[in-house]
């Protein structure tokens, strides 16, 4: 690497700086918490989010977004953040994974930002869904998201040292999953479904204690991709598959160049160790404490990663009500 792509790099550790951004967002979707209305609440965490955004240090290209820009007036495929200065690097943005969590005040909502290198992001295109599996450092590299259910498993319940009944097993609660959570049970695995936000999900699998050990099953691709950012900077392992709903969809993605027979692994999705990846609680679940009120302050809880180093940070911070309706006027105050 000669000076200037050096200097081109994203050498300090972004995500420092970027967890200011989901810090505002989980800040500005909690306040619609229970609220029953998912829309507002991801309206109001993307408007939190762009606003911090703009003073992130950073030519930042968001390849994973809100849609196109016709779409979504911000944070849209394509749109430009950051200062416009070095480095230059791809944006994946989540404002909110969880927006039904969030509107019927479930736990494990969180607000997510991953950044690589430009050049380095998988971008999903039409692709909607993908066939996920992912595990934390001790399943990686053992399985294979080409081999049955009950090898991946008991392979799993090997490595970890542990029974095949002691293994839980995520899957997003949907009808599609009706045969994958069959096989789960033939094969003596435990399963924890969830309603919604696969990628706390699948992060829980790489963090200890986290009661989770694999995730299986079907979900969106723009996930997957940020999922994959993080696991790659916590040492874990994903592999993914795209997986068209008819054969429109089909035939559109063989027209972008896309393979859905194609398994896509870490290096696929993000193709560089140098990326980041930060997220913010919105409500408590396995992975984080959500956003907590006390008198003239907001207490966040978030986690930092970085791929270089391998380092996960986990940052408590505590906001002060009066300070930030000066700095910022959102609408998390």
């Amino acid at each position: 690497m000669d000076m200037s792509e050096a200097r081109m790099s994203p050498e300090r550790n972004l995500a420092l700086e970027l967890v200011r951004t989901t810090e505002a967002a989980a800040m500005a979707g909690a306040r619609l918490l229970g609220r029953g209305d998912k829309l507002a609440a991801d309206q109001a965490a993307v408007d939190a989010m762009r606003h911090v955004l703009n003073g992130v240090e950073m030519y930042g290209t968001v390849i994973i977004g809100e849609g196109e820009k016709d779409e979504a007036p911000m944070l849209y495929n394509g749109e430009v953040v950051g200062t416009g200065e070095p480095p230059h690097c791809d944006i994946a943005v989540d404002p909110i994974d969880g927006t039904t969590l969030t509107a019927e005040g479930r736990a494990g909502a969180i607000a997510v930002i991953a950044a690589s290198a430009a050049g380095t992001m998988y971008n999903p295109g039409s692709a909607v869904y993908m066939e996920k599996i992912a595990v934390g450092p001790s399943g990686a590299g053992i399985v294979d998201i080409r081999l049955p259910v009950k090898r991946n498993i008991t392979a799993l319940a090997k490595a970890k040292q542990v029974e095949v009944s002691d293994i839980t097993v995520v899957v997003l609660d949907r009808p599609r999953h009706t045969e994958l959570i069959g096989e789960i049970r033939d094969a003596g695995a435990r399963i924890r479904l969830i309603p919604d936000g696969d990628v706390a999900g699948a992060i829980a699998c790489a963090m200890p204690n986290s009661g989770v050990d694999i995730l299986l099953g079907i979900g969106g691709t723009p996930e997957g991709v940020i999922t994959a950012a993080a696991l790659k900077c916590m040492g874990g392992d994903l592999q993914g598959r795209l997986w068209p709903r008819d054969d429109e969809e089909r035939e559109v993605l063989l027209g972008e160049g896309k393979d859905p027979t194609q398994i896509l692994g870490l290096d696929d999705l993000i193709a560089t160790e140098n990326c980041f990846f930060a997220a913010t609680g919105i409500t408590t679940g396995d992975l984080m404490r959500g956003v907590t009120y006390t008198p003239g302050g907001i207490t966040t809880h978030s986690m930092v990663t970085r791929g270089r180093s391998g380092t996960v940070r986990m940052i408590e911070a505590h906001h002060q009500s009066a300070k930030l309706k000066k700095i910022a006027p959102i609408g998390y105050t």
